[in-house]
C-alpha cells in the first residue's frame, strides 16, 4: 500500500506509544465517521515528512469505568487543558490536566501535557505559539 493516507496512519500508529493511547486517528476520519463515539482531541501535529498540520483524535470507545474512570468528565477537564496549551497559557492548562489526573490517575497523556506545558514555560517557544507539536519521529 502507498500514499499519504497510508503514510500517516502508520505515523499515527506509531505514535500510540507517545501518547500512550491504543487507537488513534486522524481529523480526516473524524470527519467520515458515522454514529456516536467517545473520543478525544489530542493534539494538531505535523507528521514527519510533512508540513502540514494533522488534528489526531483518540478512541476511547473500548474504555470500562475500571480502565477509565470518570471518562466523560476526565475528557472535559483534558479539552479545557488542550485548549488552554494551543493558546499558550500553560498555567492553567496544567490545572485542567491536573484536574484530569484527579479523576483519573492513570491518564498518561494528561501527565505528558503537564510536562509539555513545563517544559514551554521554562523555554517559551519563539515567535507566535500555534499550539502544533512537530513530530521527530516516524
Amino acid at each position: 500500500m502507498i500514499g499519504d493516507g497510508v503514510n500517516l496512519a502508520a505515523r499515527l500508529e506509531s505514535a500510540c506509544k507517545a501518547y500512550s493511547a491504543k487507537i488513534l486517528i486522524s481529523e480526516y476520519t473524524v470527519t467520515k465517521l458515522k454514529g456516536t463515539y467517545r473520543l478525544r482531541d489530542i493534539d494538531k501535529v505535523i507528521v514527519k515528512g510533512k508540513t502540514t498540520p494533522v488534528g489526531v483524535w483518540e478512541v476511547l470507545d473500548y474504555h470500562t469505568d475500571e480502565t477509565f474512570p470518570n471518562l466523560m468528565e476526565a475528557v472535559n477537564y483534558f479539552k479545557s487543558g488542550v485548549d488552554h496549551y494551543r493558546k499558550g497559557s500553560w498555567d492553567k492548562g496544567i490545572d485542567a490536566f491536573n484536574e484530569c489526573l484527579a479523576l483519573n490517575p492513570n491518564d498518561k497523556l494528561s501527565e505528558s501535557y503537564i510536562g509539555r506545558c513545563e517544559q514551554l514555560k521554562a523555554e517559551p517557544p519563539e515567535g507566535e505559539w500555534d499550539g502544533i507539536w512537530v513530530m521527530t519521529s516516524k
